[in-house]
């Protein structure tokens, strides 16, 4: 047999086979599209089921274009290609799909997690792993993670057409950066990477981002990055209600999830079931539960037996004072009320009505014998429990709140509830009053935000300190414990020109009873807020019901829309005779004896909180002087020190602008890096405080913060201040992160060479020894904020050291062992190696070097001592050059007379030593004539010469000699007496 006969029964049997199956009908296959070509059509066609059990499918047919789409509420029906509606208990998007609930991931989204340094996969090698990592779905929203790994959350979609994404998410806690970016399929932002970055957001609010989307495709990235440089877990991104507009067609309605329902055909979205109902999966309507038996809450999908009755499902409260001043003690049910009294062992509602006696009112309030206390009128004061009063002739009311009474709530202040997954606890009361204190309310679940809050609208600080920039001007303390069996905490907030809520302070845990105090620097309307949360994520038993919060003591200074507390003195006009009171200028105290204004000294600061008397001028630190409104205390940049018998001026002018110093890298304890930038102002500016640090910014440098720096979460302005870094490198960052900004010197001390100043120590130990014999000038600083750590507030201190080898910018450093800057974590410590630090030179710092006379020209120079600790000041005098005589006239008078006196002393020595020859010669002569007297000879008849002798005593020349001739002479005539000598006897002789 041929291959072609082998074909055709091939062929015949496969027609065979075909012709056995049965006829395929409408429930053995389905339309779809197939994709869309260059010019934007499609083809629709039948995919059976199941392959090869029915013939006949249905002819692919053209299709609908590919931007087409049916609204919401409706969907494609493939076999006519029109529209129709979902019928109840169903929903449509139309073009667009919904994410709203998160018991799992739904299709398509995935998460990455990978660590942030793990680039050359060192992660493995250390040891640290991100498999645990990942967005955790929580029911209605899904949580980010809350260490230090980098995780992602991803979803690809292809549109069809323009669209765009949209979603709600909540971002509390800065030591996570959250950014939301889309990809092409080249894996090419879509958009400008300065708008990825999500801003923060308040504990109780949802914020809603979108961004535009392109035609193709778009893979969405939430990318959270966490950043722990202590021990303490973030806060999680929290993401909820993810909507995608512009996709492909949808040939078939959703179901409504259990819990939600949708009566109506055509509906876009389903609705949760009321309290107390429950429903299933695709319903057109909920089921009531039994409600004397069991209770469900809002868009729940079943019913829940209610629990007994116990102490912890009631709460007290006082009622308003009446007119007797009584107050009723009275018992409410939690709402909802969820439990049941009838139950065996259950607990009853105590019995209400019992009167006490009402708590005075606050200072500033007064009783006028009605069930409440109403403020004082403008310019009375009380302290709460007697009438209002004006204030004595030459004295004004002290404004602002002092709150130590909770009968009710004041009318400046608010409570709520707030849970990110639902809405158990709303229209709960956060707190409740309970006389000398108010503390945290019952809630409807552990994890419920219980949230006070009180606002001010603005503040009016005293006239001699509100026109000073930086000066402060209101304060908030308040006094509170915490009791708990677990980790609940405690967050302090505030909210200024309501932009957006900063945490200021959290507590975790049990805490003793103690006050915190806040400063205000900006006179706007500011909103302090407290929020306590019992446990971080949701549990289904509540475990921790009787953690709570008791604040007893809120006082605000300076509020603008404050009562009368106290009366203070006030400054007079110059009107004695008028008692009015005028406000004094800035830097101007009231003096005791004429109530005047008055300025303060030179170098004092006026106190914010006392300003009568010259007391409330406080004087500035060394080597610190005042700015004109006398409102703080700041270096000019000069200092004056004392040392052996000079007094040495130094100057730090060259210094006075922002300096930056980035120290690290540090890692956290699972090996995250980043870096402590500080910024530094040391002096001069009359006071201003030019060192910013800011938060969530993708640029460091400082012109662009100064720039735009209200489009900053968080900006801090001092002399000092330091950021928290985040490199790039590693994280495919655009550029470095800041975050975790705070304030290291909000004043400054003075300076001195001392070590210490108002327990704050340099600590010089920690740097190298100097290599001058200069002493180090240290510049300190104190920040007013204090910390749970720092109760005092944090300081630093800036040591300025002479390095003459270093230029006048100089070098900073923090010491080695500390390389955070600070070894206790309240005083941060820096070197300042410069040559501006070195004192300025004077006459005595160099000397000079006279040259030798060369053509008659004579230079003489000048050098430094060696060596040099000096800069600018006395410049080095240029060399001199004078006129010189190879040998001077007097000179060769002195030589001349110096030679002749000489030769003179030859000459004489010469002569007299002579004479005394011929003496000699005399002398011996006599001495021989004396022992010849024995010898007989005729005696001299006459001292006459004799003919023949020489006369011995007298020389006589007839013609006067040269010099050299009367030595030649007398060298002749010493030749001649040289004889025999002969003793002679004369008769003469005997008789001598």
């Amino acid at each position: 047999m041929g291959l072609v006969e082998v074909a055709a029964l091939i062929l015949l049997h496969g027609a065979a086979v075909v012709w056995a199956l049965p006829a395929c009908t409408k429930a053995d296959y389905h339309y779809e599209y197939t994709d869309c070509d260059s010019r934007g059509s499609r083809w629709r066609v039948a995919i059976p089921t199941t392959p090869g059990r029915c013939s006949g499918l249905p002819e692919p047919i053209i299709g609908r274009e590919c931007s087409f789409s049916c609204g919401s509420g409706e969907f494609l029906d493939l076999l006519n290609q029109t529209c129709s509606k979902c019928a109840a208990g169903t929903y449509s998007l139309g073009s667009g799909v919904r994410f709203t609930e998160w018991d799992n991931f739904p299709p398509g989204f995935s998460t990455v997690a990978t660590y942030v340094e793990d680039m050359d996969n060192t992660a493995a090698v250390n040891g640290i792993y991100c498999n645990s990592s990942s967005w955790v779905p929580q029911g209605t929203y899904i949580a980010s993670n809350r260490d230090d790994c980098t995780v992602s959350l991803i979803y690809s979609v292809h549109l069809k057409k323009p669209g765009s994404v949209a979603f709600e998410y909540q971002y509390v806690d800065n030591s996570i950066f959250f950014e939301f970016f889309v990809q092409n399929d080249q894996c090419q932002d879509t958009e400008s990477p300065d708008q990825k970055w999500m801003r923060l957001t308040e504990r109780d609010e949802w914020k809603r981002h979108s961004v535009t989307l392109k035609t193709g495709t778009n893979i969405l990235y939430w990318r959270t990055t966490g950043i722990l440089l202590g021990e303490k877990l973030a806060k999680p991104v929290l993401l909820k209600g993810i909507y995608i507009e512009g996709v492909a067609y949808t040939s078939m309605c959703f179901p409504c999830n259990p819990g939600t329902y949708s009566d109506m055909a055509g509906s876009s979205a389903c609705k949760p079931c009321p309290r107390n109902t429950f429903s299933a999966r695709e319903a057109n309507s909920c089921q009531k539960c039994d409600e004397t038996r069991q209770f469900s809450e809002e868009g729940s999908s079943k019913c829940q037996n209610r629990p007994p009755c116990t102490e912890k499902d009631y709460f007290q409260i006082h009622t308003q004072c009446d007119s007797n001043k009584k107050t009723q003690v009275m018992y409410k049910w939690i709402s909802p009320k969820l439990c049941r009294e009838d139950m065996a062992k259950a607990s009853g509602l105590p019995p209400s009505g019992e009167k006490q006696d009402c708590p005075p009112c606050n200072p500033g309030f007064y009783n006028n014998d009605t069930s409440s206390c109403a403020p004082c009128p403008p310019g009375t004061h009380s302290d709460g429990t007697a009438a209002c009063q004006q204030c004595p002739a030459g004295t004004e009311p002290v404004v602002g709140f002092v709150y130590k009474w909770w009968n009710t709530l004041p009318f400046n202040m608010k409570t709520s509830c707030f849970n990110v997954a639902n809405t158990k606890c709303d229209g709960m009361n956060g707190w409740e009053v309970a006389g000398d204190h108010i503390h945290s309310g019952i809630g409807g679940s552990d994890n419920d935000y219980l949230i006070l809050s009180l606002h001010i609208p603005s503040f009016s600080p005293p006239t001699s300190t509100s026109q000073s920039t930086g000066a402060e001007v209101g304060r908030i303390t308040f006094v509170f414990e915490t009791q708990c069996d677990d980790l609940c905490e405690l967050y302090f907030m505030v909210d200024i020109n309501r932009k957006t809520t900063n945490v200021v302070e959290s507590w975790e845990g049990s805490k003793e009873r103690q006050s915190y105090t806040h400063l205000i620097t900006n006179n706007a309307a500011v909103t302090y807020t407290w929020a306590f949360q019992r446990q971080n994520s949701p549990l289904e038993v509540r475990k921790n019901q009787a953690d709570n919060v008791k604040i007893y003591l809120i006082t605000v200074s300076n509020a603008a829309n404050g009562v009368g507390l106290m009366c203070r003195p006030c400054a007079l006009g110059s009107d004695q005779s008028s008692p009015t009171c005028v406000p004094c200028p800035a830097g101007h105290y009231i003096d005791k004896a004429t109530n005047q204004c008055r300025e303060c000294p030179a170098n004092t600061y006026l106190s914010p909180h006392h300003l009568y008397g010259l007391e409330s001028c406080i004087p500035c630190g060394p080597a610190s002087h005042s700015n004109k409104d006398h409102s703080v205390c700041f270096s000019d940049c000069s200092f004056t020190l004392s040392m052996d018998n000079r007094t040495l001026a130094f100057q730090f002018s060259g210094l006075n602008t922002v300096t930056s110093l980035m120290n690290g890298p540090s890692f956290t304890s699972r090996g995250t890096k980043y870096f402590h930038f500080f910024n530094i102002t040391l002096c001069g500016n009359e006071g201003r405080k030019g060192a910013v640090c800011s938060d969530n910014v993708t640029d460091v440098t400082l012109p662009d913060v100064q720039n735009d720096a209200d489009t900053f979460s968080n900006v801090i302005t001092s002399f000092l201040c330091q950021s928290t870094i985040i490199p790039s490198d590693g994280r495919s960052f655009r550029t470095a992160l800041s975050s975790q900004s705070i304030s290291l010197a909000d004043s400054f001390l003075g300076a001195s060479v001392e070590p210490s100043m108002q327990n704050i120590t340099a600590r010089p130990n920690h740097f190298p020894p100097p290599e001058t014999h200069l002493p180090d000038i240290h510049f300190f600083y104190m920040s007013s904020v204090s910390t749970a750590s720092c109760e005092g507030g944090r300081g630093a201190v800036v040591t300025m050291r002479c390095s003459p080898g270093t230029d006048e910018r100089g070098e900073i450093s923090v010491p080695s062992d500390c390389p955070g800057g600070t070894c206790d974590g309240c005083t941060f410590l820096f070197l300042w190696l410069s040559a501006g630090a070195c004192p300025l030179c004077t006459s005595a710092d160099f000397h000079q070097i006279e040259g030798a006379c060369r053509g008659g020209i004579q230079e003489t120079t000048y050098v430094w001592k060696e060596p040099k600790v000096c800069t600018k000041g006395f410049p080095l005098p240029p060399k001199a050059i004078a006129n010189c005589e190879m040998i001077d006239f007097w000179l060769k008078v002195v030589v001349g007379i110096g030679a002749f006196t000489a030769v003179l002393l030859i000459i004489l020595t010469c002569y007299f030593w002579k004479k005394n020859k011929k003496l000699e010669y005399k002398y011996s002569k006599l001495v021989m004539n004396a022992n010849s007297r024995e010898v007989e000879l005729p005696a001299a008849d006459s001292c006459a010469i004799m003919e023949g002798e020489d006369n011995e005593e007298e020389v006589f020349y007839s013609k006067k000699s040269s010099l050299l001739g009367k030595l030649k002479s007398l060298a002749s005539k010493d030749k001649e007496d040289i004889f025999e000598s002969v003793q002679l006897k004369s008769p003469r002789a005997r008789n001598i």
